[in-house]
């Protein structure tokens, strides 16, 4: 257990989640379903049942630096990996992957998002802890896949292959967000599961990925290794980072190599990445309508809709409207068809452009 790492990727804007999740406040920092919880808090709790605290880090981007350490005091800062820029996951991964080596070239870690429901968290924790057992014997990348339950168009998918190792299954092919049928076929075959976008890996299996698949990136960290887990490593990321891709670790490492494994599992999983995927998960009232308002709100004629209004001194009064988003916080109210929501974070550009970056 010592040597297990957890690593949470608490940088993104979450722009699909406009207006409630804007640039100076994402959602990973938002209760949502009013647990008195974050994404990012209930990520934390997750974790601390079976990972020591002081080998918990959390990788976010500068300008969030007061916010994690408001959201999670017992954090130490040290244990706060700062972002010098925004960039994508790769360069978020490799960065953790070298400062964890230069504490614990043993290291097994999990790298995990901040925006996922788990319902069973027994059940969940115990799959973490098989990937890490098996992560530590054997020089494999490994992800979690989720036996699809719809033809689902927002997530990534996994197809496995006949080859495996215990309950751990040789990765043929990841796949993008399919369209619609692409998705039905999918499901049908048997083969393929939802990508989790958690991963398990061995510290130095996954260095030697980066070196293999990415060598830009490793060939900047390089340059400054006796620099990680020391006074002088913020300087020498603020210095280095902002050079590195701005690409995903799934398209840059776990599409190209030929050593990645998968745990199916089934733990009541769902990617809050969406006004969708929190209308599907969440409590609806007797016309299908999502209610996450802190003010009233009466509707008349009105269903399977979502309905977030920020503002607890709002009266939200809705009649005739099925199947929105209807999302009100700060300066800016969403009204977007259900169906249409791919297209938010297109809003949010077009707003920017035409009237600033306040609305972003």
């Amino acid at each position: 257990m010592e040597n297990n790492y957890c690593v949470i990727m608490g940088g993104g804007i979450g722009s699909r989640f406009w207006p409630f999740s804007r640039e100076n406040y994402p959602k990973q920092f938002l209760d949502f379903f009013g647990s008195g919880r974050t994404l990012l808090q209930m990520t934390f709790d997750r974790f601390i049942k079976i990972i020591p605290l002081e080998n918990i880090y959390v990788v976010t981007n500068v300008a969030y630096e007061a916010l994690v350490k408001a959201q999670l005091p017992e954090l130490p800062d040290q244990q706060i990996l700062l972002e010098p820029t925004r960039l994508n996951t790769a360069p978020c991964v490799a960065y953790a992957a070298y400062h964890i080596r230069a504490r614990d070239p043993e290291a097994n870690i999990v790298v995990a998002p901040t925006d996922h429901l788990i319902i069973k968290e027994d059940v969940f924790l115990n799959d973490v802890k098989k990937g890490l057992e098996f992560v530590k014997h054997h020089d494999a990348l490994v992800t979690l896949g989720i036996k699809p339950s719809r033809p689902e168009t927002g997530y990534g998918y996994i197809q496995s292959s006949e080859q495996t190792q215990g309950e751990f299954t040789k990765v043929k092919t990841f796949t993008e967000k399919p369209n619609l049928e692409m998705a039905k076929v999918f499901v049908q075959s048997g083969e393929f599961f939802w990508n989790s976008g958690l991963f398990l890996w061995n510290v130095n299996t996954i260095l030697k990925a980066f070196e293999r698949y990415m060598p830009d990136i490793t060939l900047r960290f390089n340059m400054g290794l006796d620099k990680f887990n020391t006074p002088n490593e913020r300087k020498f990321i603020n210095e280095q980072y902002p050079y590195c891709r701005n690409i995903s670790v799934d398209y840059g490492i776990m599409e190209k190599a030929d050593n990645v494994y998968m745990l199916c599992v089934d733990f009541g999983w769902a990617d809050v990445g969406t006004w969708g995927s929190l209308y599907d998960m969440a409590e609806k009232n007797e016309n299908g309508n999502v209610i996450i308002s802190k003010g009233e709100t009466m509707l008349y004629e009105s269903e399977r809709n979502v309905i977030a209004i920020d503002d607890p001194k709002r009266l939200t009064v809705i009649q005739g409207i099925d199947n929105c988003i209807i999302a009100e916080s700060g300066n800016v109210l969403l009204i977007c068809r259900m169906g249409d929501e791919q297209r938010i974070k297109q809003f949010v550009a077009d707003a920017q452009m035409k009237y600033g970056k306040e609305f972003k």
